[in-house]
């Protein structure tokens, strides 16, 4: 599950376009707050340890069930349901009902800046973000839909892997709006519990939640670190520690995010976009885009949609 590197295609018959450049893998290179965007098909099996990572993850199993120890409370995956928490919370596969090998497990792996970006998910963020697990109702996802996502990412072709993205995007919304089932409780519906982790986890999820809905503002950390009533340096220290990036790296980041799905539109001009995604200058957004990408703005627009 470290690999999340693509396969490319074969030249030779049928052979799909030839893979665009992917400057996201040195943007995601560089913390373990977030993974980058893959999409594994594979034979369940127990892990031998428990393990975290910077994503929103998705399993789907076509068959049987999995058995999850998730930051020490059990929960069980049924099969043919798509199932969604935030892999940055230690989880572990403890148990497999006997007929779950003999079928398939689907992982789609969405870097946690990715997923907060996301528009109008409300609760459903919470819950995930809160430590919870959700199953999207039945009708959400089929398995083929899967299997082209999978083949989709597979053929290396950026595009193809943006248009996946989109309609995840698109899915999530979806249940946004008509509902879930919840697999495992988040610890944020829990405001009187006392343990090592309800409370951070709470504050550091209210934080986020105003990061995400003012980037175009101007962020300080008195200001964020006022929303949860804490003094500004323990929730600076405390938000580091949950998120594993500081609270001015995820800012920036989240912006830079913001930018990149603003330049996919091809409608804005450069200084607009980088006005939207909240950056004071247009020099400080060009600086911020090439450190992270390695490439200029204009550049990314056109390796991806050949403006």
């Amino acid at each position: 599950m470290n690999d999340l590197a693509p396969t490319l295609p074969r030249k030779g018959h049928g052979a799909a376009p030839r893979p665009m450049p992917r400057p996201d893998r040195r943007f995601y290179a560089s913390s373990r707050a977030f993974g980058r965007f893959g999409i594994r098909s594979y034979t369940p099996q127990l892990m031998p340890a428990a393990h975290s990572h910077g994503h929103i993850e998705l399993n789907w199993l076509t068959g049987g069930a999995m058995h999850y120890i998730y930051d020490g409370r059990p929960v069980s995956i049924p099969s043919n349901r798509l199932v969604a928490f935030w892999a940055g919370i230690p989880h572990q596969t403890v148990g497999l009902d006997p007929d779950t090998v003999a079928g398939r497990q689907i992982n789609v792996y969405l870097p946690l800046d990715s997923f907060l970006h996301m528009p109008q998910l409300g609760r459903l963020t919470e819950t995930m973000m809160g430590g919870g697990i959700v199953c999207l109702n039945p009708d959400a996802l089929a398995v083929d839909t899967l299997d082209r996502w999978h083949a989709d990412y597979r053929s290396g072709n950026a595009l193809r892997t943006e248009i996946v993205k989109v309609e995840i995007g698109a899915m999530f919304r979806r249940a946004a709006l008509t509902g879930w089932d919840v697999l495992l409780p988040p610890w944020i519906e829990h405001h009187g519990t006392r343990t090592r982790t309800a409370s951070p986890v709470r504050y550091v999820v209210a934080m986020v939640r105003h990061i995400v809905e003012n980037l175009s503002e101007p962020l300080t950390a008195t200001d964020v670190a006022g929303v949860v009533g804490l003094h500004p340096n323990y929730a600076l220290n405390l938000f580091t520690k949950v998120m594993h990036i500081s609270m001015q790296k995820f800012v920036t980041r989240m912006r830079l995010i913001r930018a990149r799905s603003l330049l996919f539109e091809g409608n804005l001009s450069i200084a607009n976009i980088a006005f939207q995604s909240g950056f004071s200058s247009l020099s400080q957004f060009y600086e911020h885009f090439r450190n992270a990408y390695g490439i200029t703005p204009r550049q990314m627009r056109l390796d991806v949609i050949g403006e």
